[in-house]
């Protein structure tokens, strides 16, 4: 066994630790009743995650550009597109996306997101981090942000599950095992964890009880459930808090399946001449859904382009090629989200958040003096062949997020990056801490929200420290 293996196994023992802990503790009683939350500039949340680390200079911030050559050395290689004019003066961004560029008015574009550097396991970690604001592994279970949202602002619509996680499948591919360690409730437990919706075109189905069962036979389910868990062997090892949480998560499918606001997970409902507009594939149609659910009161969405180690934005080869065709993946759907939102005057207050784990670079694996392992497939000094072209390096020292609504500055650009390599953040960056408490505060939720958990605070953002970037709001 190979030493990432043994890190990846520490690291899943460690969280599974953590699971155990945060069953027994239950995590319920909310820590300093004095606790003042900000006013809301958004009601809903939805996250675009690029999942396998989206090259910021081939995509938001675009570097010198050299076009393929055979023979070109690559340490001179910065950006492998060309940058195209969006609809705010003197903003550029990388060719391929040229809907997004005509909706950047809508928005602000940070530049200078940084992540730490973390080592082993670079995706399931920095994940992990990026979505619960913890770097594993824990001695207990961080809850994901759509879970503190879930839990802290409750449901929009009683009826619609206030935390719908769509595109990525847990079950089958890649690191599915740490993948599982951040897209749950963590402590605050299951009632507060994704409804997972893999494929986009199949929601519908998670909504309609199994072929052949009656719905009162759905309800004579929680029932039995109650049975099960008061005889379970296992139960000293949950808390109250915990059963009653699972009781509920069966009680709120219930409701939904009963409900009109169900519609919102068939696709086949959305016109032709709308759904063509987002068909660019699964990704396409989970951001036509998170549209569907949002209108209907969902609270958090997180839309992602699936994480699967060495495909899609996880470009270790091949990169140029790659992040074209992505680019056709993502480049309508992201924009027709924003206007479909403005023209159902939803946007206003709707904070979209675009991001990914971190950026890439042609040269340097983390940032300039790490000792992360490099896994690059395309190792070479100068261009030989076309799957040599790209970014295909992890790079954790500058990277983009682009926001809309929420209260959000329209037609901004926040922070830089170097316009030389190393690339790093060389104005105003933002942490994930302190981006996580930007997106809390638009919510209106405090940063510094906590429950007790093993008798002490566990906080929304690391030891309470994460603070808002007030500038990014107008």
């Amino acid at each position: 066994m190979n030493e990432e293996q043994l890190a990846r196994r520490e690291f899943l023992s460690r969280l599974s630790r953590a699971s155990l802990s945060a069953l027994a503790c239950g995590g319920n009683k909310v820590w300093g009743d004095e606790l003042e939350h900000p006013e809301s500039r958004a009601d809903s949340c939805i996250l675009i995650w690029l999942a396998g680390g989206m090259a910021a200079p081939d995509t938001f911030d675009p570097k010198r550009y050299l076009p393929f050559q055979k023979g070109l050395q690559v340490d001179q290689i910065l950006s492998t597109f060309p940058s195209i004019d969006t609809a705010v003066d003197h903003l550029k961004i990388s060719k391929g996306l040229e809907e997004i560029a005509s909706v950047m008015d809508r928005g602000t574009l940070i530049r200078s997101a940084v992540q730490p550097d973390l080592g082993h396991i670079l995706h399931s970690r920095h994940q992990y981090h990026w979505h619960t604001g913890y770097v594993p592994p824990l001695t207990v279970a961080a809850p994901h942000i759509g879970a503190w949202m879930a839990k802290v602002l409750g449901p929009k619509n009683p009826v619609i599950p206030p935390f719908i996680n769509i595109g990525q499948r847990l079950e089958g591919v890649g690191e599915k095992e740490e993948l599982k360690a951040f897209t749950t409730g963590g402590f605050l437990g299951m009632e507060f964890g994704p409804m997972n919706l893999p494929f986009p075109q199949d929601a519908v189905k998670s909504v309609q009880p199994p072929q052949g069962m009656e719905p009162g036979r759905f309800a004579n389910r929680y029932r039995h459930y109650q049975r099960l868990i008061d005889a379970s062997p296992n139960r000293e090892m949950m808390s109250s808090f915990q059963q009653e949480s699972m009781l509920r998560s069966m009680d709120a499918a219930h409701r939904l399946l009963q409900s009109k606001e169900k519609r919102a997970f068939d696709l086949t409902l959305e016109p032709q001449e709308s759904f063509r507009k987002y068909d660019t594939g699964r990704f396409g149609q989970g951001c036509l859904l998170a549209r569907r659910l949002v209108e209907e009161g969902a609270r958090f969405v997180e839309v992602t382009t699936e994480y699967v180690p060495f495909l899609h934005w996880d470009t270790h080869e091949n990169g140029h090629l790659t992040v074209d065709r992505l680019k056709k993946e993502i480049d309508g759907p992201i924009a027709q989200l924003i206007r479909d939102l403005e023209s159902r005057n939803l946007l206003d207050r709707t904070l979209v958040v675009i991001a990914s784990e971190f950026s890439r670079d042609m040269m340097i694996e983390g940032r300039p003096g790490s000792n992360a392992k490099d896994q690059s497939r395309a190792k070479t000094d100068r261009l030989q062949e076309m799957k040599h072209y790209g970014l295909h390096r992890h790079f954790t020292g500058g990277t983009s997020v682009l926001m809309f609504g929420g209260g959000v500055k329209k037609g901004a650009l926040y922070g830089k990056t170097a316009d030389e390599r190393p690339l790093l953040a060389v104005e105003n960056p933002i942490s994930v801490e302190d981006l996580h408490a930007t997106i809390f505060t638009a919510m209106g939720m405090s940063p510094k929200t906590a429950f007790e958990v093993e008798k002490r605070p566990f906080f929304a953002t690391k030891d309470g420290k994460g603070k808002a970037v007030l500038d990014l709001f107008s």
